[in-house]
C-alpha cells in the first residue's frame, strides 16, 4: 500500500506517463501505425482514470494544500492552476468521446475532435506535473 503522503508524487508520475503515452500515440498515428496509436491512447485513458481515482482518494483524506509562494509566482501559479482545473474537468468527456469515435470507425469526427483533445490533454497532464512541483517540491 502506498502511504498517503506519497500520493502527490505518484499522481505527478501518472500525469507524466499519460503525457508520454499521448505524445507516443500522436507519433504513432503520424507514422500510420494505427494499432500502436490505439494502444497508446487507450493506455493514456487508463492511466488518467487511475490518476483520477488516486487524486480523489488523496484529497478526500487530506484536503487541499495552500500555495505558500509569494511575489510574481503566486499569480502565475493561480493562473496556471485555474486553467489546469477547468481543462481537467473537460478532458474526461472529450477523451471518452474521441476514443469512442475512433473505436467505432467514425474517423473524420474522431480526427476533428482529437485535434482539440490531444493538446488540451497534454496541457492538463504537463501542468499537473508543474502544480505538483510548485506545491510539493519548490515551495514545501
Amino acid at each position: 500500500m502506498i502511504p498517503l503522503h506519497e500520493l502527490p508524487a505518484v499522481n505527478a508520475t501518472l500525469n507524466g506517463v499519460t503525457a508520454i503515452l499521448l505524445a507516443t500515440g500522436y507519433a504513432m498515428i503520424r507514422r500510420r501505425r494505427i494499432a500502436a496509436h490505439r494502444a497508446c491512447m487507450i493506455g493514456a485513458l487508463c492511466v488518467s482514470v487511475v490518476f483520477l481515482a488516486s487524486y480523489l482518494y488523496y484529497h478526500a483524506h487530506v484536503g487541499s494544500k495552500s500555495f505558500p509562494g509569494r511575489g510574481w509566482i503566486r499569480p502565475a501559479y493561480f493562473a496556471m492552476l485555474i486553467s489546469h482545473t477547468v481543462l481537467a474537468a473537460a478532458i474526461l468527456p472529450l477523451a471518452l468521446t474521441t476514443l469512442y469515435r475512433g473505436l467505432s470507425g467514425k474517423y473524420a469526427k474522431h480526427v476533428r475532435l482529437a485535434r482539440w483533445t490531444l493538446p488540451l490533454w497534454l496541457y492538463v497532464s504537463l501542468t499537473g506535473i508543474l502544480v505538483y512541483l510548485l506545491l510539493y517540491q519548490v515551495y514545501s
